[in-house]
């Protein structure tokens, strides 16, 4: 398992670290309108999907910030962004912060994506920092477990990636 700190303390990740290489796990979370989004959804597209604590955190706005502005000019890439948050919340940054471009999903009523991609902090019950790229096959192509989950991702081997992934 990747080894997470959160603000320097240790934590525990819960479910299996996801490698490249590795057939990408389906999971269930919600959109803002609470209803029901699984990988399968996107099926046959390239996703790149950013994993932030909460969405209203400064790193965590950033982040999503980035990969919104980015989104635009990735041609046939989805981009999205996952959290604990509650839909509502994620809806209402989303409209204040003038995200267009990457679809906001919510992990909060189950923690399917956090514990099918390793990332569920059983400590705190959020989802460490982290981003994984996954082709048109379901392939993973990429992943990124954030050592400190306050530190920023590398945003250009992200995206970079995701630029390749077919």
């Amino acid at each position: 398992m990747a080894e997470i700190t959160f603000k320097e303390k240790p934590v525990t990740l819960r479910g299996n670290e996801v490698k490249v290489g590795d057939q990408a796990p389906n999971f269930t979370v919600l959109a803002n309108d609470l209803s029901e989004v699984t990988l399968d959804d996107s099926k046959g597209r390239v996703r790149l999907i950013s994993v932030v604590p909460s969405i209203d955190t400064g790193v965590c706005d950033q982040q999503t910030r980035r990969f919104n502005e980015e989104a635009a000019k990735l041609d046939g890439v989805e981009v999205l962004t996952i959290s604990v948050d509650l839909p509502f919340a994620q809806k209402r940054w989303c409209a204040a912060a003038g995200i267009e471009n990457v679809q906001t999903l919510s992990d909060h009523r189950d923690l399917s994506f956090g514990e099918a991609y390793g990332v569920a902090i059983e400590e705190l019950r959020l989802l460490a920092r982290s981003v994984f790229v996954i082709d048109s096959n379901d392939k993973v192509t990429y992943t990124e477990y954030v050592s400190e989950a306050t530190n920023h991702p590398d945003y250009e081997g992200a995206l970079e990636a995701a630029r390749q992934a077919k």
